[in-house]
C-alpha cells in the first residue's frame, strides 16, 4: 500500500497572519501587504524580499519572522521554518496561528510529539482554529494514536463540513483501524467535494483492494491516474490490483510506469518483484528485491520477498540469510518469522519450525482465525489430567484432517476433548478416538479448561520427523446412505479417484492445480476412473462432459463423510495438493499426491513417500515446473499397477 499523499496544511488568510505591525509604521505595513499579494501568487522570492526589509527596519516584527518561516516551510526547509517561526512565538504568544504553523514544520521533522503540542497550544489560543484540529489529527495519525486522530479529524469536519482533505484523512485513519467500509464512505464524501481529488481516488482503490473487491479498485486507480498520469503511487497501487486479479503482465507494466515516473520508488521494486516471482521469472525478481533493499536498506519485507524467492530457487541458505536480516531491521516482523518457520519445517527442522510457525498470528492473513478467549493456551506445558480442553481449527480443511490425528494424543493425557471444526468436516472427524465432543466453528463451546489450535499440537508435542504420528487409518468412513456400489457398478477394473484442482482462492493455486485436459493423459490405462472434484472449473467442465471414460460423481459428494464412503470403494486415488490427499492419506486409503516443485512444507523434499501418511506416494515436479512429464510418470506407474493387478 502507499503512503497516503498529504503534507500539514498551512494557509495565509486571517488565520495566518496574526496581529499586524504598528498602525504608525506606514512603511513596514506597506511591505507586508506588498509581500503577501506576491505570497499568495505563489512569487515567494518576492515575498520573501519584502519580508526581510521589514525585519530590517523592524527586526522584531513577529509576522515578518512566521511569514518568513512559512516560505522555508515550503520551500521545504523545514529545520529553518521552526527557527523562524519559533523567534515569532517569542515575541507573541498569543497568536494561534504561529503555534499551528510551527507544529506543520516539527511535523516534517518528525517530531510528532513537539508538533501535537504546538497545535495544542493553537487551540489553547483558538479552540475553532479548523486547520489545527486537520494538522493535530496528521501527527497523531504518525504517532499511531488513530482513535485520537479520528477524533481530531471529526472536529475539524464540525467546523468546516465541506473540507474534502479532512475527509480524505479521515478515510485513512477508518482504514488503518481496519474499518474499510467506513473508509470507503469518508473518501467518496471528500470526492463528492473535490470530484478530481486524484489521492482520494488510489487510497479508494487500495481500501477496496483490501476489501478483495480488485475490480472497483483498479477502476479507482484508473481515475486517479486520468486526472494525474504523473502519479506514481497510484500506478504501484494499480499494479497491486492487477497482481490480485492475476493479471500479472498488465501489473509488471504498471509497475514499470510507476518506476519510470520515481526511478527511486523501492516499494514499487519489491512489488515489481513479486509479480515476476508469480511469473517464475525468479532471477529478475531477485534483481527487483536488490533494488529495492539498495534504495532502501531498512526494508525489511523486501527482504523478507527475496528469501521467498531463494527458496523457489532452493537457494536455502541463502533465503534462511534473508528473512534473518528482515528480523534483524524488524524484531517483530511476523511476516518474516512465519517464512522462516516455513522454510525450516520443509527442510525437516521441526524443532525450531514449530517454535517458528506460532508467529502466524501476528501474520495479517492470519488475524481473522486467531480465536480470542479468556481460558489459557496450551502448549504442551503443564498437566491436563481432568480437565477439558478445546481444539480448535485454524486454516484449510486438509490442515485439521492432518493434525486431527493428535487428538487421541492429548485424551491419552487425561483430558476430556472437544474439537472444534469447520461445518463440512463436523461428522468425519467427530469419530475421532478421544473425542469427547465435536462442534462446528458456527456453535459456542461449552465450557472448557484450556485450548490450543490443532496447528499448535505438533509444538506442544515437540514432534520431530521420527516421531510424527502416523498410525492409520484414523479417520473412519461415517454410517451413510448413499449406495456408492451400485453407483460406481461392476467392478471389472480398478477405480481410480481423481482430483486435479483445489481451491482457486489458495495463494498457491497457480502452482498446485493442473488442467483435466493435461491428466487425461492417464485414460488409456485399462481402469475405471472416477472424478472426486466437487467443483469444477469452468475451462474443464466441457472436458469432463466430453469424456465418456471419466466417471462424474463429484456433484453428488454434498460432505466429506460421502466423500471418505466413496473413497472407501476405490483402489487409489490420484489427487494434487488438497484436501482430498489428505483425506484419502487419513482412512489409509492408497493415494498418490502430486506436488509442484517447491511443495507446501509437509511434503519436505526429494522423498517419494511421506512420513504423515504411510499409504501415500508421492510425484514432484522437477525444475521445469511442469506437468506434462509428472503425469507422464504417474501413467507409467499406473499402467505398471494395473498390470501387476492383473497378473
Amino acid at each position: 500500500m502507499n503512503r497516503k499523499q498529504r503534507r500539514a496544511s498551512a494557509k495565509l488568510g486571517k488565520a495566518g497572519l496574526g496581529q499586524r505591525g504598528s498602525p504608525s509604521a506606514g512603511a513596514a505595513a506597506k511591505l507586508l501587504e506588498e509581500g503577501l499579494t506576491h505570497h499568495r501568487a505563489g512569487r515567494l522570492a518576492e515575498a520573501e524580499a519584502c519580508y526581510q526589509q521589514m525585519l530590517a527596519a523592524q527586526p522584531d516584527h513577529a509576522d515578518a519572522l512566521h511569514l518568513l518561516g512559512l516560505i522555508a516551510y515550503q520551500v521545504r526547509r523545514a529545520d529553518l521554518a521552526v527557527e523562524l517561526i519559533g523567534r515569532a512565538i517569542e515575541r507573541n504568544e498569543r497568536n494561534a496561528a504561529y503555534f499551528s504553523n510551527c507544529g506543520n514544520a516539527l511535523q516534517a521533522l518528525n517530531r510528532y510529539e513537539e508538533a501535537l503540542a504546538s497545535y495544542d497550544r493553537a487551540l489553547a489560543l483558538e479552540p475553532d482554529h479548523a486547520e489545527a484540529f486537520n494538522n493535530r489529527g496528521a501527527a497523531l495519525e504518525e504517532l499511531k494514536r488513530l482513535d485520537e486522530a479520528l477524533a481530531s479529524y471529526d472536529k475539524m469536519l464540525a467546523l468546516k463540513p465541506a473540507s474534502a482533505e479532512a475527509f480524505y484523512n479521515r478515510g485513512n485513519v477508518l482504514k488503518a483501524l481496519g474499518r474499510r467500509d467506513e473508509a470507503l464512505a469518508s473518501y467518496d464524501r471528500a470526492l463528492a467535494l473535490k470530484p478530481d481529488y486524484a489521492e482520494a481516488f488510489n487510497n479508494r482503490g487500495v481500501a477496496l483492494q483490501e476489501l478483495q473487491r480488485f475490480d472497483e479498485a483498479l477502476a479507482s486507480h484508473d481515475k486517479a491516474l486520468a486526472l494525474k498520469p504523473d502519479y506514481a503511487e497510484a500506478a504501484n497501487s494499480r499494479g497491486n490490483a492487477l497482481q490480485a486479479l492475476q493479471r500479472f503482465d498488465e501489473a509488471l507494466a504498471s509497475y514499470d510506469k510507476a518506476l519510470a515516473l520515481k526511478p527511486e520508488y523501492a516499494e514499487a521494486f519489491n512489488n515489481r518483484g513479486n509479480v515476476l516471482r508469480a511469473l517464475r521469472r525468479f532471477d529478475e525478481a531477485l534483481t527487483s528485491y536488490n533494488k529495492a533493499v539498495a534504495l532502501k536498506p531498512s526494508y525489511a519485507e523486501a527482504f523478507s520477498n527475496c528469501g521467498v524467492t531463494l527458496q523457489e530457487l532452493r537457494r536455502f541458505d541463502e533465503a534462511l540469510a534473508s528473512y534473518e536480516n528482515a528480523q534483524a531491521l524488524n524484531p517483530d516482523y511476523a511476516e518474516a518469522h512465519w517464512n522462516e518457520g516455513l522454510l525450516r519445517l520443509l527442510t525437516g527442522d521441526f524443532d525450531r519450525g514449530w517454535i517458528k510457525s506460532e508467529w502466524r498470528w501476528k501474520v495479517k492473513s492470519f488475524a481473522s482465525s486467531k480465536r480470542s478467549l479468556a481460558q489459557p493456551l496450551w502448549l504442551g506445558d503443564g498437566a491436563v489430567e481432568g480437565k477439558t480442553i478445546l481444539l480448535h481449527s485454524e486454516q484449510g480443511l486438509g490442515d485439521t484432517i492432518q493434525f486431527c490425528r493428535y487428538v487421541p494424543l492429548v485424551a491419552e493425557r487425561g483430558a476430556r476433548v472437544i474439537l472444534q471444526v469447520d461445518e463440512p468436516l463436523r461428522q468425519l472427524v467427530s469419530g475421532v478416538a478421544g473425542v469427547s465432543h465435536c462442534i462446528s466453528n458456527a456453535e459456542a463451546p461449552p465450557d472448557f479448561d484450556l485450548h490450543c489450535p490443532l496447528l499448535s499440537l505438533p509444538l506442544a508435542f515437540a514432534t520431530r520427523l521420527d516421531t510424527i504420528p502416523c498410525a492409520t487409518p484414523y479417520l473412519g468412513v461415517p454410517a451413510h446412505t448413499t449406495d456408492w456400489e451400485a453407483r460406481l457398478g461392476p467392478k471389472h477394473r480398478p477405480r481410480i479417484g481423481l482430483v486435479w484442482s483445489g481451491s482457486p482462492r489458495h495463494e498457491n493455486d497457480l502452482n498446485r492445480s493442473i488442467k483435466l485436459d493435461v491428466m487425461s493423459r492417464l485414460f488409456d490405462v485399462a481402469a475405471t476412473f472416477v472424478s472426486l472434484q466437487k467443483d469444477v472449473r469452468p475451462g474443464d467442465q466441457a472436458t469432463l462432459n466430453a469424456r465418456s471414460d471419466l466417471l462424474d460423481l463429484g456433484k453428488s459428494l454434498e460432505s466429506f463423510s460421502d466423500t471418505a464412503a466413496l473413497i472407501s470403494h476405490l483402489d487409489l486415488v490420484i489427487s494434487v495438493d488438497t484436501s482430498v490427499a489428505h483425506l484419502a492419506g487419513a482412512l489409509g486409503r492408497p493415494v498418490w499426491i502430486l506436488l509442484p516443485y517447491r511443495p507446501d512444507w509437509r511434503w519436505l523434499l526429494d522423498r517419494e513417500d511421506s512420513p504423515w501418511y504411510p499409504t501415500a506416494r508421492l510425484f514432484r515436479q522437477t525444475d521445469s515446473r511442469e506437468w506434462q512429464s509428472v503425469v507422464e510418470r504417474v501413467h507409467d506407474a499406473l499402467h505398471h499397477m494395473v498390470r501387476n493387478a492383473r497378473a
